[in-house]
């Protein structure tokens, strides 16, 4: 549970909606720099840490289901129909990979071809699943930043993170993969098909970037738009923390990949895990951009209404007692004739209140004192 204060609605406010043109004006007048401190305290107490772990552990779970699937889209495509560029792409995103396996996975016969397809179905079911729970958890941990404590019922919170998955979900992973492995499967295309190969690769290699990013900042702002539970301005208005989580993104995505590309010692050091350690690495600095841009956008938005206190106040406060060098002294048990007595005046005390004599009369019956101990 969080501590952060609640942003109060801004459409509850009298007037039109919230314009781009006043959330600047709102930076400038609360600071950017006071603004990116409450929103990092907004993060840290609506446990932004915890959640980004969560949401890391997710993400990871939907991205290794998705690359299985493509393993079996190279095996079902096979080598005459642009297999041996999925292989390809494939073999450059998971370091220690050994070219016999994919050799074999393009082997044209009757197992690799049924296996290729079970991989291609299986892996698109799994990481549609783990996907929707990515998004749920997002709309958990975007509901803390924003100070609501309870997130929409089960099955509409989960038909929603259906949706958003769908819709917000596939583009942040095709975003990624975009940035990532467009290099490799550009070189793959230019090798493969030499006669219109070397063109291509030098478009997409210029169309490679401002694709990524269209594709991440429509699913961020998606994602801000819709997965809080509470009624969103406008997109304009979500522009600043939209924008913030994903210069975060990219930037932390680009000075991992050239530190794992580059050093030789995060390879060495973990051999045949370097891209499973990566992955994690990169998830969990994923969240943490996510959860900080939206802590922004609820900070700003939270300003703007006149609540710009990001956190309660701490509650806890020291008492004499707390500072005693050592514990109380602990109350002597009492004895097993002492126990005995006072279990049977509890007994006695809950007495049925009358009694019926001989002659069928009934007369009141107090209960019994305890014995003195």
């Amino acid at each position: 549970m969080s501590s952060t204060n609640q942003v109060p609605e801004t459409r509850l406010m009298s007037g039109d909606e919230l314009s781009a043109d006043d959330a600047w004006h709102a930076l400038r007048v609360y600071g950017r720099w006071h603004l990116f401190h409450d929103a990092f305290v907004r993060f840290r107490y609506g446990d932004g840490f915890s959640h980004s772990r969560a949401l890391a552990l997710q993400l990871c779970l939907a991205v290794v289901p998705f690359l299985i699937a493509l393993a079996g889209l190279a095996t079902d495509l096979g080598v005459e129909e642009g297999g041996l560029v999925v292989a390809d792409t494939i073999l450059a995103l998971t370091p220690g990979a050994s070219h016999d396996i994919v050799a074999d996975l393009l082997t044209d016969d009757q197992r690799t071809e049924e296996a290729g397809e079970l991989a291609l179905a299986l892996g698109l079911i799994t990481g549609m699943v783990s996907l929707t729970q990515t998004m749920a958890q997002i709309e958990r941990g975007a509901n803390r930043i924003y100070g609501v404590e309870r997130d929409r019922p089960a099955l509409l919170k989960y038909v929603r993170a259906a949706v958003l998955a769908v819709l917000a979900g596939v583009p942040a992973l095709f975003g990624f993969l975009t940035l990532v492995a467009s290099r490799p499967f550009g070189d793959s295309i230019a090798r493969r098909y030499p006669v219109w190969g070397d063109e291509f690769a030098a478009v997409w290699n210029v169309v490679r970037w401002p694709a990524s990013l269209a594709l991440v900042v429509f699913a961020v702002g998606v994602i801000f738009r819709y997965a809080p539970r509470r009624r969103q301005p406008g997109l304009s208005w979500l522009l600043f923390g939209a924008a913030l989580a994903t210069v975060l993104w990219w930037a932390t995505s680009l000075l991992l990949a050239g530190y794992v590309r580059f050093s030789g010692g995060f390879g060495d050091t973990y051999g045949p895990l370097t891209g499973i350690i990566a992955l994690l690495i990169w998830a969990n600095l994923t969240g943490i951009a996510l959860f900080l841009g939206l802590a922004f956008a609820a900070q700003l938005e939270a300003a703007r209404v006149g609540a710009p206190e990001p956190a309660e106040p701490d509650r806890w406060r020291p008492t004499p007692a707390d500072d005693r060098p050592h514990a109380p002294h602990l109350p002597s048990a009492r004895s097993s004739k002492n126990r005995k007595s006072v279990k049977a005046a509890r007994v006695r005390s809950f007495g049925a209140g009358f009694a019926v004599g001989p002659d069928g009369t009934h007369r009141r019956v107090r209960p019994h004192k305890p014995p003195p101990e």
